[in-house]
């Protein structure tokens, strides 16, 4: 249903005055099944909305929803929404001349082809950006989580419902061709849609609130991992407590992905290991820290040890301001050297890093420093943070007029040399040889001395 395009760093075809419509969806579960939610954001390159949809999707009241805990979404919610056959028309016009760009690409195709399998629907191919893989090009990071991708590249972390996942999506897809420089490989090929009936839409009623994410949320983010459940049960986990009726919907979920138990309980045990290097990390675990792993831990069945608070220096914790790819690329840099990226600018933030884009009069420049944290440059930030080493003192170069000073007066000490060796191979006295050779060495020394740009 939906063809990757390939893309260049640059060079090739500018999306200047193509239109992307960014898709996410909520499912029941890890591999193709049923779709839930469906969210579309339709922005030029720019980033300038066009248009959305959302909608929450009833797959049948014979279908089994999955844990609540997935996708937040009950059985009384989808009474009444429509099948997905009923907003497949509303989808497609939204999609119409534009490129669907979506994280981990693969994945919703796999979806969306399903369902219209299901339905017997023939869907011409659309043209698709994999934001997942072009982020990976773009920065390094220890997981590729949308969440995480979202701290790297400055934007608003997703939230549950799939509207908040879709404005994510679209705001990575116009940084990566806007600031990254990324162009597509060849000019996209947008096929002719006709104008499909559109049906009712049933919107889900957002009644989160908007929270200042907590460490465990920060944490997972710096925990390295590639597979499916564990990128799962890291979202889980950072957006609020697990209890173990969850873990045991989770683990079923996995199963029906084909996981045996041992496997389950292998990355359970991976996943609180991780989590618990990244609080040891900086040499301290606070109380909030230690209570919150431990009740996740007990939830997954894992045992601690030992572990609890422990003193120590005050931990680095790092805000970067700015809207350019030098800071994404720092911020990756962050959660892949381990430390702590800041979302806001608190008293435990001790390094704010401002790019170019951000003003001399930015407020949080002057209240950083008056909370104590050091005020740097992008490009000084690698070295100060400790991690890049200091760049090595290069000698001054030496003036040109000095240069050929010091080669004219070696030319000398050479000619001395050469007639000492002559007069000493004539038979003259050997007294006026030695004044010549130490005139000529004197030479050689003084031209080596003006022409070599040795530090002094």
């Amino acid at each position: 249903m939906i063809e990757s395009l390939p893309l260049l760093g640059a060079g090739g075809y500018p999306a200047q005055g193509i239109e992307f419509t960014a898709l996410e969806i909520r499912t029941t579960g890890l591999r193709p099944g049923r779709i839930v939610e469906l969210a579309a954001l339709r922005v030029r390159a720019d980033g300038a909305v066009v248009g959305e949809l959302t909608t929450l999707v009833d797959p049948g009241p014979e279908v089994p929803l999955g844990p609540v805990v997935l996708h937040g979404i009950t059985r009384e919610e989808l009474d009444g929404a429509p099948s997905f056959g009923a907003v497949l028309g509303s989808l497609l016009n939204l999609c119409r001349g534009s490129v669907v760009v979506a994280h981990d690409l693969p994945f919703l195709t796999a979806f969306l082809s399903s369902e219209a399998a299901r339905l017997g629907a023939r869907v011409p191919v659309l043209p698709g950006v994999d934001v997942l893989a072009a982020a990976r090009s773009a920065v390094r990071l220890p997981n590729f989580r949308l969440a995480t991708v979202a701290g790297a590249f400055g934007v608003p972390r997703p939230g549950q419902p799939a509207l908040s996942g879709a404005r994510t999506v679209a705001w990575l897809a116009t940084s990566l061709f806007g600031r990254h420089g990324f162009t597509f490989a060849a000019a996209p090929v947008l096929p002719a849609l006709a104008t499909f009936a559109e049906g009712p839409l049933r919107p889900r009623v957002d009644v989160s609130r908007e929270q200042r994410p907590g460490w465990m949320a920060e944490a997972v983010d710096r925990v390295a991992g590639e597979d499916a459940y564990l990128d799962l049960l890291a979202g889980v986990v950072a957006d609020q407590h697990l209890s173990p009726p969850e873990v045991a919907a989770l683990a079923a979920l996995a199963a029906e992905a084909g996981w045996d138990e041992a496997r389950v309980r292998a990355t359970h045990e991976r996943f609180v290991a991780a989590v618990r290097a990244v609080a040891e990390g900086d040499g301290v675990v606070t109380a909030a820290e230690a209570r919150e792993l431990r009740q996740v831990a007990t939830a997954l069945g894992v045992d601690l040890g030992g572990f609890g608070p422990t003193d120590g220096p005050k931990p680095t914790r790092v805000l970067v301001l700015g809207t350019t790819a030098a800071a994404d690329r720092l911020r990756a840099r962050v959660l892949e050297e381990g430390v702590q990226l800041a979302k806001k600018l608190t008293g435990s933030v001790t390094h704010l890093v401002a790019d170019a884009t951000v003003p001399a009069n930015e407020p949080r420049l002057t209240r950083a420093a008056e909370l104590g944290a050091a005020v740097l440059g992008v490009r000084e930030a690698p070295v100060a943070l400790g991690f890049e080493a200091p760049p090595a003192v290069r000698p001054a170069a030496t003036a040109p007029g000095k240069r050929v000073g010091g080669r004219i007066l070696m030319g000398v000490g050479l000619l001395l040399m050469f007639i000492v060796v002559v007069s000493m191979f004539g038979g003259e006295a050997l007294a006026g040889g030695i004044v010549l050779a130490v005139l000529g060495v004197g030479a050689l020394l003084g031209g080596w001395w003006l022409t070599e740009p040795a530090a002094r």
